[in-house]
């Protein structure tokens, strides 16, 4: 009796997590293809900031940064941390971290599921403090 009360409650379990990963993939950041202008803005601490006008076909924001060398960082299980942008590594030491904003408003995605839509504006900024 034991063994099939484990057994059902695994396969509830199964079940619980193939409807969770099936909404995500339904209703999670979907990438556009084709051609996008996006600008990307930069605010370095000190004050030396920039601004990009990047064209790519990228989907997602990642890849349209990464092949314009603006970002790099390491694997998370959440996606890239992004550590340098624009050749300003955050200085971990400092409590520095880079944040974002997608047309003014903070992000609500990591950049490997942020959509890249035409005529975007990400502003990056390195913050000090947690």
């Amino acid at each position: 009796m034991e063994k099939s009360k484990t057994k059902r409650w695994i396969i509830i379990a199964i079940i619980a997590i193939l409807v969770l990963v099936g909404i995500y993939f339904l209703l999670g950041p979907k990438g556009k293809a084709g051609g996008k202008t996006i600008t990307v803005k930069v605010d370095h601490l000190s004050k030396d900031d920039a601004t990009f006008e990047i064209t790519t076909e990228e989907e997602f924001l990642r890849g349209a940064l990464e092949a314009e060398g603006l970002i790099s960082g390491s694997e998370s299980d959440y996606g890239l941390w992004v550590d340098t942008v624009d050749g300003e590594k955050a200085d971990d030491t400092l409590q520095q971290w880079w944040g974002y904003t997608v047309n003014g408003e903070f992000a609500e995605y990591g950049v490997d599921q942020q959509p890249v839509t035409d005529g975007d504006v990400y502003e990056f900024t390195l913050n000090e403090g947690y």
